[in-house]
């Protein structure tokens, strides 16, 4: 087995200051392409402390990658710290130093002297292109391990990753297959219960099954050997029939989903709201299909009575939604109704019927966290419906206090 290693360097990343988003997208590609890696690490912007890093990844992994310190400034310090660790010296590569010196020269700026050194680099370092920035990539061998220097300015490091390092591997490593991993997108079920029903499935050697949970999803994650299709969507349709009360979508995202039922179906939805105060009608338009046949929408203060007074509030976001469809003139209306005691309403509204139920968080939530799974709830209804399912399910974030269905021929006698 190849052990691969990562390095982050900078006192940012370190502290938390951004967040190592090179270091996550790295684990995912290199995983998909068959080089999973087995250790992460960071460091801050200390010589000594990088260099010390650098021995002891040498003398425990195949390869590393090593990621930021190639800029002009003081604190940039991988390159000086590799070739610390290969107890040789830094020479300037003219090659590097004259494409620097013509990348200035393009933009009618005079190259500052502190970018002299990006180009000075380890001696037996070999030259890693970046076509669109000043810090070179390079790549050495230091005790017997394969290091390769790559910025960390995301889209330069990414650039490089794929057109330089991957192949250069792939070349180095023949042997190696790479996976493909299909993503089933859950909603409403615990990670746990998921897991109770999933590991019951014996997956031929090869094939296994992860999970990644992030509010309000859980996200199913099954991985297979790119040469083995055939089994790979059996093994597909095997997991999704398992789950398929909660699956939201397929290696696509939920909101992609409901965009492609939506442009499917040319059905214009308006949205009112009330307890998600702005946030379904923002989420809804982030996708370019929706954004075509989302219509007028309301977004009104948690505390506005709508309705007569005397109504209960899911009789209040029945109305609201019926009234909001008409005034609207749309396919759909999708509305999010008030937030009383740990309890909110959702209603929908179309010419086939209206559906409605009152729901409960079952622990408690922060404001935006609320907003969200409420959204996510209403978003599954509309889903569910332009697919032709039953409207209501169960969630185990929320529970189901009450739901009520009003058909068209008693809406429309």
């Amino acid at each position: 087995m190849i052990k691969i290693a990562m390095l982050s360097t900078g006192e940012e990343v370190l502290h938390g200051d951004i967040v190592d988003t090179n270091a996550a997208w790295l684990s995912s590609t290199f995983f998909e392409n068959g080089f999973s890696l087995s250790k992460r690490s960071t460091v801050g912007d200390g010589l000594a402390v990088i260099t010390e890093e650098l021995l002891m990844l040498s003398f425990n992994s195949d390869v590393v990658i090593v990621n930021g310190g190639l800029g002009p400034t003081s604190d940039d310090l991988s390159a000086q710290a590799a070739a610390k660790a290969a107890d040789e010296e830094l020479t300037l590569f003219e090659a590097w130093n004259e494409k620097l010196v013509t990348f200035f020269k393009q933009r009618g700026i005079e190259m500052p002297e502190s970018n002299i050194k990006q180009a000075m680099l380890p001696i037996s370092s070999t030259i890693i292109d970046n076509p669109i920035g000043t810090a070179c990539g390079f790549q050495m061998t230091i005790n017997q391990c394969l290091f390769f220097f790559t910025p960390g300015v995301p889209s330069e490091f990414k650039l490089m990753v794929e057109r330089e390092i991957l192949p250069a591997l792939k070349q180095r490593y023949p042997e190696v297959s790479g996976y493909h991993c299909s993503k089933l997108h859950t909603f409403g079920a615990s990670e746990s219960g998921l897991s109770d029903v999933l590991d019951k499935i014996q997956l031929p050697e090869g094939h296994y099954l992860g999970y990644r949970s992030y509010l309000p999803y859980i996200e199913v994650k099954l991985f297979s050997p790119k040469e083995d299709e055939e089994t790979r969507i059996k093994l597909l349709q095997l997991v999704y029939g398992n789950i398929r009360q909660h699956v939201v979508s397929v290696d696509e995202s939920m909101l992609s989903n409901i965009g492609h039922l939506i442009a499917e179906k040319k059905a214009t939805v308006a949205v009112s709201e009330q307890s998600t105060q702005g946030w379904l009608t923002n989420w809804l338009h982030k996708d370019e299909n929706l954004q075509q046949y989302c219509s007028h929408g309301w977004v009104l203060s948690d505390s506005l009575t709508v309705g007569n007074a005397e109504q209960d509030e899911l009789a209040a976001t029945f109305a609201l939604a019926g009234a909001t469809r008409e005034k609207c003139a749309s396919d759909i209306a999708i509305v999010t109704g008030k937030l009383v005691d740990n309890q909110f309403y959702i209603a929908l509204s179309s010419k086939q019927g209206e559906w409605g139920q009152r729901l409960e968080f079952n622990r408690s939530y922060q404001p935006e966290d609320q907003k969200t799974i409420i959204g996510t709830v209403a978003g599954d209804m509309l889903r569910r419906y332009l697919s032709g399912l039953q409207v209501f399910t169960k969630y185990s974030s929320v529970k189901t206090i009450k739901e009520m269905h009003i058909p068209a021929s008693v809406l429309h006698p």
